[in-house]
């Protein structure tokens, strides 16, 4: 067993200093890797990468115009560096026959809303109702991350998966047949 035991050992030894060699250029990798994150032109302290996402909620669709709605939301967390988190939420709506998105403009729609100094981990959510069909909304969600003196340190938007609204469905006509009295024969 010890013949066997001392191959073993005889044919890790090659091994280690390949592995070590590995190891070492993938830590480089990962190195290079997050300094170029780092030189992707945002301002900031450090390589932090922020944290944000933008979703649907709700997407509610129905027959009758005033009970369609979708609901948006947005999600941010702190980075170093970060007092305060701002965001804010636009709505587009896009209709048929249209190659673009365009914004909607309507009262609570595309204001700044900020967190409370502290907070770690901020989300907003924007409901819009009342939507027309047939046609595609989303939003473009915009996040800020501020210093103590308020200047933004850090950017991002994401756009959210896009809320359908079908076109309702044909009316039925009332195909009822008339009834008419027979005239009276003399």
């Amino acid at each position: 067993m010890e013949t066997t035991s001392s191959a073993l050992t005889t044919r890790r030894r090659p091994v280690r200093p390949l592995f070590a060699s590995l190891a070492c250029a993938l830590a480089l990798c990962v190195a290079q890797a997050a300094g170029a994150q780092g030189q992707t032109g945002q301002s900031g302290a450090g390589a932090d990468v922020p944290s944000a996402s933008a979703t649907v909620e709700q997407c509610v669709t129905a027959v009758d115009q005033a009970e369609r709605s979708a609901t948006f939301s947005g999600e941010m967390t702190t980075i170093s560096g970060t007092a305060r988190m701002a965001m804010r939420i636009d709505v587009q709506e896009r209709m048929p026959g249209e190659d673009t998105f365009h914004t909607l403009s309507a009262p609570g729609l595309g204001v700044w809303r900020g967190s409370a100094a502290g907070v770690k981990t901020y989300r907003y959510l924007k409901q819009i109702t009342n939507l027309s069909s047939p046609a595609f909304y989303r939003a473009l969600v915009r996040f800020h991350w501020l210093n103590d003196r308020g200047h933004v340190v850090r950017r991002a938007e994401r756009h959210t998966p896009r809320c359908a609204q079908p076109a309702p469905p044909p009316v039925a006509t009332s195909t009822t047949p008339t009834t008419t009295s027979p005239s009276p024969t003399h």
